[in-house]
């Protein structure tokens, strides 16, 4: 199944055969340490920056059906952010993992971010859409 809409992406999951657990990480856009007048520029006319996690939430398909739903969750929290990125992990034997077993998964998925490796997430901006970042 080709994931071209965050609907695609809830329908995908629900069709596995083991229960799934998406994982998101919620990232603001902003100038790096030491950004240059062009970087600024470039920010301010809304390209460039870096992506900094700011927070992190594990969820059952069912729970975020609707992306809605989600930004809205995130509102409660006071944390501002930009593009959501989401991966997917199965459960086991039928049943879905919890949520203390996605919390290394989580953190390795920060770490990456962090670092810049973002291919292997889905990346989806606040509206819903889902972007490519380059």
């Amino acid at each position: 199944m080709n994931i071209e809409t965050y609907s695609d992406l809830i329908n995908a999951a629900k069709l596995q055969p083991d229960p799934q657990r998406l994982l998101f990480v919620l990232t603001k856009a902003e100038l790096p340490e030491g950004y240059s007048a062009e970087q600024k520029a470039q920010f301010e006319q809304g390209e460039g920056g870096v992506l900094v996690p700011v927070l992190c939430v594990d969820k059952v398909p069912d729970d975020v059906a609707d992306f809605a739903q989600l930004v809205e969750e995130s509102e409660h929290t006071g944390m501002d952010w930009d593009i959501a990125f989401v991966s997917a992990m199965s459960g086991r034997g039928g049943l879905a993992l919890n949520s203390d077993e996605v919390i290394q998964p989580l953190k390795m998925m920060t770490e990456q971010i962090q670092a810049g490796m973002i291919s292997q997430f889905l990346a989806i901006n606040r509206q819903g859409e889902i972007i490519q970042l380059s």
